[in-house]
């Protein structure tokens, strides 16, 4: 439920290497509305959006529900390359479902406290607990990034109905259709998508070929625990080309 700006202490590095295009997810604050909420019409929407951009192929890179977006297309030809930091999709049994409540009872928080942010994460507590699910590093996180990405939760306008939509229709995936080279990456300290468990359909049976990172100590946000590193990971599978 972040924005685009979830990648902005990573984003100098790769524009010294590319050309970038950062577009928050649809159905997002601050991105296009979902009119009709399902996996389908989220990739149509970054689709189109790399359409209107002029990216007819990118090197795609994306975090949770942005990594399963960028798999899925990848299926659909769009993709040069692709970086997933621990990509939604991959449970092999039910426990997705605990993880979607926790993301709705999350939603129903930061819409309680939103009007309190700044006052939360004036101290290092305040810090610590706005970003325990996320990260495991945060001291170099700018107060004023975190105040924008909790404000950004509580105004994910298309956020329960994107949950209830995940309940039904879960998380379909074609990897026969994905040929471009795909790049995994986990932390070992994910506390939302826990590693291994979260990985296992992906690990086993849909990207087992993948090249596969594992982060020691790193949380579920890669791009925010440790920008640099992911960074480098990023630009050492694309090769800095394109």
């Amino acid at each position: 439920m972040d924005t685009w700006r979830t990648w902005e202490l990573v984003l100098p590095a790769l524009e010294r290497e590319h050309d970038v295009l950062a577009p928050t997810l649809p159905g997002h604050a601050g991105g296009p509305p979902l009119e009709q909420v399902s996996a389908d019409a989220v990739v149509d929407a970054v689709e189109r959006t790399m359409d209107d951009a002029g990216f007819a192929l990118a090197h795609l890179a994306g975090n949770s529900l942005g990594g399963y977006v960028a798999l899925r297309l990848a299926e659909r030809g769009r993709a040069r390359t692709v970086v997933a930091l621990a990509p939604a999709g991959g449970w092999a049994d039910d426990a997705y479902r605990d993880v979607l409540a926790f993301q709705a009872g999350l939603l129903d928080t930061a819409r309680a406290i939103a009007p309190h942010a700044e006052a939360i994460l004036a101290s290092p507590e305040g810090r610590r607990r706005a970003t325990s699910s996320l990260t495991v590093n945060y001291e170099h996180l700018p107060p004023e990034l975190l105040a924008h990405n909790m404000l950004a939760v509580a105004r994910t306008g298309a956020g329960a109905a994107m949950i209830d939509n995940a309940l039904r229709e879960g998380w379909p995936l074609d990897p026969a259709r994905i040929t471009c080279p795909v790049r995994v990456v986990w932390g070992t300290e994910d506390r939302l998508l826990p590693w291994p468990s979260a990985a296992a359909r992906y690990r086993h049976d849909w990207l087992p070929h993948a090249d596969w990172v594992v982060l020691d100590g790193v949380g579920h946000a890669p791009q925010l625990d440790v920008p640099l590193v992911t960074a480098q990971l990023i630009l050492g599978f694309t090769g800095g080309a394109g």
